[in-house]
């Protein structure tokens, strides 16, 4: 993802965003967005850096789309959070300070939170041995974050594999742990926004919540006091762990999930195919009303797109919105939307998540 960080700029962007999503959305009678900004520098949560040796030193570096021998060198990163940009200097220092550190380290990966959690994980080329171990335990509680250590067939935990997410939505704080490789919404503040917009679409419901694509849970824990009870459903098996973490640490218990993909439950739904996994689940008890949907980039496919048409309310959260709208047309003639909004989760750049409600005609 290319940023060309220009807080100046920032208004006509957001601007162009707003008029490109209407215009997206103008052929199915679209109520206008609403728009939710983002803070104009420290909103990303994570970074990955790539080392690059000059100088007989290592150097945080980025490079520009499709060129990967033109390092741009960093000393701090100014989209990124301010804990991370706290931690980049005392990292380096240490490696420069420590072979067992620094020898084939080629990639540096920070992960935070808006509840000031962090953790780093470094990526070699080489087996990690007893030296880097000590050098990492002694790294981790120095800055007071957990650190991973990751080489071919290697992966040494120092402290805990998560983050701590705190989240307040509706004026309840929920708990996320959000581990290490899984996705989590890289801008938080704009996630936060982007959860109580979700909440307060999804109103107050007293019949059942189908999710697709629930990720570690971020937004099935606000969603569930929605609803009599949800059944969610996601493929990652890390992101299913981090889920049921979730619902624990919140005493949320009115949520069954299934590790299946949207495809496998649109079959299940269909009665085409059973599931062992879907063992001990009365799909039947369900009295589903609304569907809430975040797929990846490509959007729905078409067999899932026309699972969703049998609710009576689909909430769809997109970080496409080509995809979105292709999937709009597919569901128009018997869905209207009757809310959109804009997330302006990825400052500087083209990408915009966006939300839409579609209620039956």
């Amino acid at each position: 993802m290319s940023v060309s960080f220009d807080p100046a700029s920032y208004d006509r962007l957001l601007a162009e965003k707003a008029t490109r999503l209407h215009d997206l959305l103008a052929p199915f009678d679209a109520p206008a967005a609403q728009v939710f900004d983002s803070p104009l520098e420290h909103f990303r949560l994570r970074a990955e850096f790539r080392l690059w040796r000059e100088d007989q030193q290592r150097h945080y570096a980025m490079f520009a789309p499709g060129d990967k021998h033109t390092p741009i060198l960093l000393d701090g990163l100014p989209i990124a959070s301010r804990r991370i940009n706290e931690l980049m200097p005392l990292l380096r220092a240490r490696w420069q300070a420590s072979q067992a550190l620094s020898h084939k380290l080629f990639q540096v990966d920070f992960l935070t939170t808006l509840a000031g959690d962090a953790m780093i994980t470094l990526c070699y080329h080489r087996p990690l041995d007893d030296a880097w171990q000590a050098e990492a335990e002694g790294l981790a509680a120095d800055l007071q974050v957990s650190v991973i250590g990751r080489s071919r067939g290697q992966r040494l935990v120092i402290g805990r594999d998560y983050v701590t997410e705190e989240l307040d939505v509706a004026g309840r704080t929920w708990r996320y742990r959000q581990p290490e490789g899984a996705f989590t919404q890289p801008n938080g503040t704009v996630n936060q926004k982007m959860l109580n917009w979700a909440f307060e679409a999804m109103g107050e419901r007293q019949d059942d919540l189908l999710e697709l694509y629930c990720g570690n849970g971020n937004f099935t824990l606000p969603l569930a006091t929605r609803a009599r009870k949800v059944l969610a459903t996601e493929i990652s098996k890390t992101s299913v762990n981090a889920a049921l973490a979730n619902l624990e640490d919140n005493a949320v218990d009115n949520v069954t999930l299934v590790r299946l993909s949207a495809e496998e439950l649109t079959l299940a739904l269909n009665d085409v195919r059973p599931f062992r996994r879907l063992q001990g689940v009365d799909l039947k008890s369900y009295d589903f009303g609304t569907v809430f949907v975040d797929p990846p980039r490509a959007g729905m496919d078409e067999d899932t797109c026309e699972l969703t048409r049998r609710f009576e309310r689909i909430l769809y959260i997109s970080c496409n919105p080509e995809t979105l709208a292709a999937n709009i047309a597919q569901l128009h003639d018997t869905h209207r939307v009757e809310r959109c909004a804009l997330f302006d989760q990825f400052p500087y750049t083209h990408h915009m998540e966006s939300g839409v409600l579609l209620v039956r005609r």
